[in-house]
């Protein structure tokens, strides 16, 4: 396959399509982004709306989204799906900025995504783990950012942006920082009131294996698996079947698909969804669970149920 050459769209198929209602994608790369995309934030939400999600959050690792997503949401109330997005704390963002937060959460953001290509975790893997990931050419190389001080601590300012999304009630998601990073940030997250905790793709970047992920999931941190791993695409790492340890580990009740879907050569999202539901039936999934990982799990985080 070419580097930009999407994969062929999936086969209709009649359980599939119903076993998409009510879907929620919490990690959408439409755009406009500053990376290439495939779709904008306008053809998601007529896609989802299309094969009856119950909500999208959409997701950029440069800019709080959730002006688009109001708009939208306001100027296409048939789609029937809520609209969302969130920020991730960056350098664009200024880093680890609690005023950034701040006005995410004011502005009705779901997510706050800690550093994804700005963490020092993820420059650290560039030339090995991250190689492939995609990149905005010309851009200033990123300033290194993690959580903890020079004493392995979490620093005041992660304290701070803690204590403004225990306040917002939203999702407090993980980014590219290390697992060793996270197991500290959550536990102190915890400790401050955060009740929706989010690690994405635990074995992708992270370095999760599935002792993390048990350990993790006992502390009431959800599991979300990037669909883009492992399907067929410019962004898959493994076969469908090598997430299934991973959902055993968590259990289906701590465990989410988001379709981290959008980059060039690598399907839609609903798409996305389509493949993955498709490969859990084969694998003996039930329906009920189905719905729980792809749907129902995640509208709980976005109080929606």
């Amino acid at each position: 396959m070419a580097e930009f050459e999407a994969p062929p769209r999936p086969d209709y198929n009649a359980r599939v399509e119903k076993l998409l209602e009510g879907s929620v994608d919490l990690h959408c790369h439409s755009g406009p982004a500053a990376m290439p995309r495939i779709l904008d934030h306008h053809e998601q939400l007529m896609e989802a709306g299309e094969a009856r999600f119950k909500a999208v959050v959409t997701k950029d690792h440069y800019y709080l989204g959730t002006s688009h997503a109001i708009i939208l949401e306001k100027l296409f109330p048939e789609t029937g799906v809520r609209f969302f997005s969130g920020i991730a704390l960056n350098n664009a963002s200024g880093g680890i900025n609690p005023h950034a937060v701040d006005h995410a959460v004011r502005l009705g953001g779901k997510i706050v995504w800690m550093p994804t290509l700005s963490a020092a975790n993820h420059i650290n893997k560039v030339s090995t783990e991250a190689k492939g990931f995609p990149k905005v050419a010309g851009a200033p190389e990123p300033i290194p950012l993690t959580v903890l001080d020079a004493n392995g601590r979490l620093t005041d300012e992660t304290k701070h942006v803690l204590d403004i999304i225990a306040a917002g009630d939203i999702i407090l998601a993980g980014g590219h920082l290390g697992v060793d990073e996270q197991f500290i940030m959550f536990e102190e997250a915890k400790a401050r009131g955060v009740r929706k905790m989010l690690v994405n793709h635990p074995t992708y970047l992270i370095g999760c294996n599935e002792t993390h992920i048990r350990q993790l999931a006992g502390m009431g941190v959800m599991m979300e698996h990037s669909i883009t791993q492992f399907i067929p695409g410019r962004g898959q790492k493994s076969p469908p079947q090598a997430v299934i340890p991973l959902i055993e580990a968590a259990g289906v009740a701590n465990t989410v698909f988001g379709s981290d879907l959008g980059l060039k050569g690598a399907a839609r999202p609903v798409d996305g969804f389509r493949i993955m539901i498709a490969e859990l039936l084969d694998a003996g999934y039930s329906e009920a669970n189905i719905r729980r990982m792809f749907g129902s799990n995640a509208a709980g985080m976005l109080n929606l149920d």
